[in-house]
């Protein structure tokens, strides 16, 4: 339910062809594997755990998802070692995380000017005064924290939606 709100919400905001997409805490990979799945040509998949990643290289492999790359990191460090910026940052830390406000500055620093940040997290968050805050949406017992400068929802071209409709049977 929680993931399926995430991409309903996401996609008013983005037209998933035309982004390039880094889930951060990718554990096993089901965001990643939905990035894709959806059209996402370039998908990052980071996760400090080698099992998590040796699992989601295998699956991508028999999935044919070439857009996807798995990369062992912790989190943070990926992102102050990484130059690039994207379009879409997913992250989903475990629930007692302690570096929230580390996360959030970092990945908003590599947002692309109008990319969009989604942040899962427990109930006893609240990061609403953090910069670029958007909003919060609740799905049971998962929230998560969307962040950034997105463009205004557009309608997509009739191609586009053909695309993604087409992806998803």
């Amino acid at each position: 339910m929680a993931k399926e709100g995430l991409f309903n919400l996401m996609e008013n905001y983005v037209d998933w062809h035309e982004i390039r997409a880094l889930d951060l805490f990718a554990g096993t990979g089901n965001i990643s594997f939905e990035l894709v799945s959806r059209g996402c040509l370039d998908v990052i998949a980071v996760d400090a755990n080698r099992e998590c990643l040796k699992f989601i290289q295998k699956t991508a492999e028999q999935l044919g998802y070439e857009e996807l790359k798995p990369s062992q990191f912790e989190a943070i460090h990926y992102l102050k070692k990484s130059i690039g910026k994207w379009d879409f940052i997913f992250a989903d830390p475990p629930y007692d995380y302690e570096a929230y406000d580390s996360l959030v500055a970092m990945a908003l620093d590599r947002l692309e000017d109008d990319g969009m940040f989604a942040l899962e997290h427990g109930a006893s968050i609240d990061l609403s005064e953090k910069p670029s805050f958007i909003e919060q949406r609740r799905y049971g017992s998962v929230h998560f924290s969307y962040f950034g400068k997105p463009k205004l929802p557009s309608v997509k071209s009739n191609e586009a939606r053909q695309r993604s409709t087409a992806l998803r049977r």
